[in-house]
């Protein structure tokens, strides 16, 4: 311990921490991933329409993200293991609710209890960032981040489980793991010391906890903390919302089994997470700040060849008409989502460093308001797909509003950047 009473983050504490936060948040993700293969089957079985559907999808992300920032908040006051470990408890007995629920309300409360495992993340956050070693923090955040990866294990096992033993078995499969996790938490994790005693961070903002705010303003960071928030809430819930939504969209759209499916869909969500790691990596070397605007670059053209449906189109030619007709051949589609799973990772990765770098004495109020407007963001996404599938009568219309959404970011980036002194991002 320091002179100032700061634990050094090193050794066995931040070998712990780094091991279990992202186990940790993997169960979390891959509980909440559970209706993306489930939800398929469950339409089939009780007769769910398109929009109970995307309601259903969108329910854990909607508590998820306004859970994020009160809970990084009570983990910054009463220590992040503990509200972890209070969160993983509550998902067990939701889990095995699940698995009883036979009809569509019951199925929403358990979403939506589902979703309080934010609670787990955002205290994780806090966790990792007040005990990882500074010079590598980027690492130790795309490592924790990299628990998005828990979407995988629901993507491989689900569709099994649910075949051999009927899909009531499937939400029981997180149990034992679940609770395997939290006594690990609980018997090798120490509390780490409150965040007011870390030292300030050398930047050039001005520390959130040394503004002068009113009182009833105490909570909410400033702007400058909204912007970096409002960036990171793009790559974080639109990879949320893409990861629930595929499974369906390729049985839609491409007529796959679920299985096939749900196996297509982890050549999104794989290097989302390995690209997290990299982006924290990276970010750990210099400043990664203008990094951004290559990884939404890559994301726009992405989303925009995404975004044309099928069609054919009828030309009249000098020596009669020409047909041209675009379909969209799976493979061009899955290889297009892994390179923006990629880019989306490394955009998370970056951004959440950059958070820690200006802001580390305070993480649990960024972190916790990024998580929140990602999640939020993330719940909105399915039901703007369902808009673009039932009213519009498009099924590409989601990856549309993915396209609009990153240029509104981008042009308030440029606004950003236009508007600091010396022109920085």
């Amino acid at each position: 311990m320091d002179a100032q009473g700061v634990v050094p983050a090193h050794g066995y504490r931040s070998l712990v921490v780094v091991l279990l936060s992202p186990l940790a948040f993997a169960l979390v993700f891959a509980s909440w991933t559970i209706f993306a293969v489930l939800g398929v089957e469950l339409k089939g079985a009780l007769g769910f329409g398109e929009v109970q559907f995307a309601v259903l999808l969108a329910m854990p992300m909607f508590t998820g993200g306004l859970a994020a920032l009160p809970m990084a908040l009570l983990a910054k006051r009463i220590g992040g293991r503990r509200v972890m470990i209070g969160c993983l408890l509550l998902i067990g007995p939701l889990l095995w609710g699940l698995s009883q629920s036979r009809d569509y309300g019951n199925f929403l409360l358990a979403g939506a209890g589902l979703g309080l495992g934010a609670g787990s993340l955002a205290a994780g956050l806090v966790y990792v960032a007040t005990l990882c070693p500074r010079r590598h923090a980027g690492l130790a955040l795309g490592l924790y981040g990299a628990g998005m990866l828990g979407a995988g294990l629901t993507y491989f096992l689900l569709p099994l489980i649910s075949q051999a033993y009927g899909w009531p078995a499937a939400p029981k499969l997180y149990l034992l793991p679940i609770g395997l996790v939290t006594l690990l938490l609980w018997l090798f994790a120490d509390d780490e010391a409150h965040a007011d005693a870390l030292p300030a961070t050398k930047g050039r903002r001005q520390a959130l906890s040394s503004r002068p705010l009113r009182p009833w303003r105490e909570w909410l960071p400033p702007p400058a903390v909204w912007r970096l928030a409002l960036y990171y809430s793009f790559f974080y819930g639109a990879f949320v919302a893409l990861a629930l939504w595929l499974p369906a969209y390729l049985v839609a759209h491409y007529a796959l089994s679920l299985k096939s499916a749900a196996l297509w869909a982890l050549l999104f969500t794989l290097p989302g997470g390995l690209g997290q790691i990299l982006g924290g990596a990276l970010a750990d070397r210099r400043d990664f700040r203008d990094l951004r605007w290559w990884v939404s670059a890559c994301v726009m053209v992405c989303l925009f060849v995404l975004s044309y449906p099928d069609f054919t189109m009828q030309i009249h030619g000098v020596h009669g008409d020409l047909s041209l007709r675009f379909s969209m051949p799976l493979g061009g589609f899955v290889a297009l989502l892994a390179v923006m799973g990629l880019a989306m990772g490394v955009g998370k990765g970056s951004l959440m460093c950059l958070l820690y770098r200006e802001y580390a004495d305070d993480m649990a109020r960024a972190g916790g308001l990024a998580l929140a407007l990602g999640g939020l963001f993330a719940g909105l996404l399915p039901l703007m797909f369902v808009v673009g599938n039932e009213w519009i009568g498009v099924r590409t219309a989601g990856f549309m509003f993915l396209y609009a959404a990153l240029a509104v970011c981008m042009l308030t980036m440029l606004w950003d950047r236009r508007t600091r002194p010396g022109g920085s991002a």
